[in-house]
């Protein structure tokens, strides 16, 4: 009597949606995620709406997503594809590494944080960590997000009145532009102070453009 031996089965690949604009950055991330024998792309977005779109149609176990991109922002779709899962497990992959960058992400609900100069087996690791329910970010990374977490938060009248001081208008042209009594660009202004620590427009500026709080 034969017995058949029984066939072994295939580990599981781990399925990736890419997001990012640039098709040249995707198709190369595309071809070596694909050379890994646990990974697998699935689908790949050039903005975060068909990001969103993709991740229904697919529900990838991975995503790896760009900040900036057309129409939709990296941070906006994070936030809708984890409200449609809170489970989901998304990295940011991006050129831009400013505090209040990682900060937006990181709170959205990415898992990772990943900068595009990253040498492949990081990226490799990153992917498995992520997949496997953990957060990974680079020491760098986990640095400026404590440095981030530590300050708090400008109030959108803040960060208005921050984004006129950068286009170099005093108090009066700020008051006018916004339909506010000088007086109280004035106390926006020494709490914008405060909360970023400076002591100067100046420093001001150059904090808040470090940070990505604003963009020059």
């Amino acid at each position: 009597m034969s017995t058949k031996t029984p066939k072994r089965s295939e580990p599981k690949s781990i399925r990736v949606l890419l997001a990012e604009d640039h098709i040249v950055v995707r198709d190369g991330l595309a071809a070596i995620i694909n050379q890994e024998g646990d990974m697998k792309v699935v689908a790949a977005a050039g903005d975060g709406r068909q990001a969103i779109e993709l991740w229904k149609a697919h529900h990838p176990d991975v995503v790896l997503m760009d900040l900036r991109m057309p129409g939709l922002s990296g941070v906006n779709a994070i936030y809708e594809i984890r409200a449609a899962d809170p489970k989901a497990r998304i990295i940011v992959l991006t050129t831009f590494d400013g505090d209040e960058d990682i900060y937006r992400a990181m709170r959205a609900g990415a898992k990772a944080y990943l900068l595009k100069d990253v040498q492949r087996e990081e990226l490799f690791k990153c992917i498995r960590e992520v997949y496997a329910g953990n957060f990974f970010l680079p020491p760098g990374v986990a640095a400026k997000l404590a440095g981030r977490q530590a300050t708090e938060d400008l109030t959108e009248r803040e960060l208005e009145v921050l984004r006129l001081l950068a286009e170099g208008k005093p108090n009066k042209s700020i008051a006018m532009d916004m339909s506010i009594a000088e007086v109280t660009v004035k106390s926006h202004v020494r709490a914008i102070f405060t909360k970023l620590n400076v002591l100067s427009r100046t420093e001001a500026i150059a904090t808040a453009t470090r940070s990505g709080l604003i963009r020059l």
